[in-house]
Formats: structure tokens, sequence, C-alpha cells
């Protein structure tokens, strides 16, 4: 069987003060996995995954705010990691006042080994990420799309889609209108069977979004 006809596995966990969701992925019968967001914990991340019996190749953040950030450098550090974000987060993931860190006492930082851009492909454990920029949540924010799962695709959406909402834009760097246009014009486009794994609250998917998604 080819690596690429391997069905993809997706699991989570909620952490942090926020309860971020930490979205992990791997192939069917791999024991390479790629980790979203890691909010808060990021030993106790690396030591459940590797209690499954998974190596973490990569870290895929979906925007630079204090719960998406929080455990990274721990999981970093434990796993050798690589980490990619969107480039037009460089100030969000430098910055603890903007990044909402600074405000709970925990000023943190991130420095990802990889900046990616709308389209960009990402290769890691045996699986191929589209980058789609999504500014709204915040002005870097990005999504990752996995076509090739075995199944439905996978969209992780970070804070941009909810089930039947978006994320907020009261924050530096955000937009109501940019957000509307960013679901509207770059993740409705997308298969209706898209299965959508956001950063808080419960999945959906795209068909789902374009029918009772009031807020676009």
């Amino acid at each position: 069987m080819s690596e690429k006809s391997r069905k993809v596995i997706i699991g989570g966990y909620i952490v942090g003060m926020i309860q971020t969701n930490v979205w992990f992925l791997h192939r069917e019968g791999s024991a390479d996995a790629v980790v979203t967001d890691p909010a808060d914990c990021g030993d106790r991340i690396y030591e459940a995954l590797t209690q499954q019996g998974l190596v973490i190749r990569a870290i895929l953040l979906t925007h630079g705010h204090f719960d998406h950030i929080g455990g990274l450098e721990a999981l970093r550090k434990a796993s050798g990691a690589k980490v990619y974000a969107c480039e037009k987060e460089r100030h969000l993931l430098s910055s603890p006042q903007d990044n909402l860190s600074a405000g709970y006492n925990r000023p943190t930082t991130g420095k990802p080994d990889v900046w990616v851009r709308e389209g960009d492909l990402i290769k890691e454990a045996g699986m191929t990420f589209r980058v789609i920029e999504t500014p709204g949540h915040t002005e870097g924010s990005c999504c990752y799309y996995l076509e090739d799962t075995g199944a439905s695709p996978i969209l992780l959406s970070g804070d941009t889609l909810f089930e039947e909402s978006v994320g907020r834009t009261d924050m530096p760097t955000g937009s109501m209108s940019d957000i509307v246009r960013s679901v509207k014009d770059k993740l409705f486009v997308l298969p209706e069977d898209t299965l959508v794994f956001p950063g808080h609250g419960g999945t959906t998917d795209i068909g789902h979004e374009k029918k009772y998604n009031c807020l676009v």
C-alpha cells in the first residue's frame, strides 16, 4: 500500500485556559505526526503522543495568539519538530502585547522555522497541507487544507471558522470585513464534505456552514 493511499487519522486534546483544540494527524500505520497550535503544556502533549507511539515531525500554527502558542517552545524542544506559520503573522508572534499573552502575565512569543504564504504546500509526515491565508481574526491567520486523506478532505481552520460562527475580530490586527471575505471567498469554495477542525469548539463541515453560519 502506498503512503498516500493510507487513511489520515486525526485526534485532539483540549488544552489551556481558553480551551483550545490541539489537533494531531498521521497516516494510518505511520508513526510520523503533525500537530497544530500547541496551546499550552507542550511537554504533556509530547508525552501523550509519544505514549501513542507517534513522532512529531512538524507543528503548524494557524495564528499567533497566546492561547495557540503557549506550549510551542516546550513542544519544539522536546520533539525537535519544524514549526510553520504565515509570514504575515510575524508581528503578532513577536509581540506579547498584541498576542495578548502580556495581559495574562505570561509573555510569550514564537519564532517559526518556516514562514509560509498563500498556496504553499507543506509536505510533512507523508501528508501535503495547502496554506490558505484567511485574514480577519488576525492579519496573518491561515488555514491548512489536506485533500488526500483517504476519505473527506480536512480543513484545520484555527480561529477563522467555527461551528456556525467565526473568530473574534475585536483584537489587534482583526477585521470583520476581512474574515467574512476569507470565509466566503476561500473556505466556502472548498468541497462541501470538507471536515472542519477549528481552534475552539466542535467540528463541522463546509456544507453545514454554508447553510447555517449566519455570521457570513
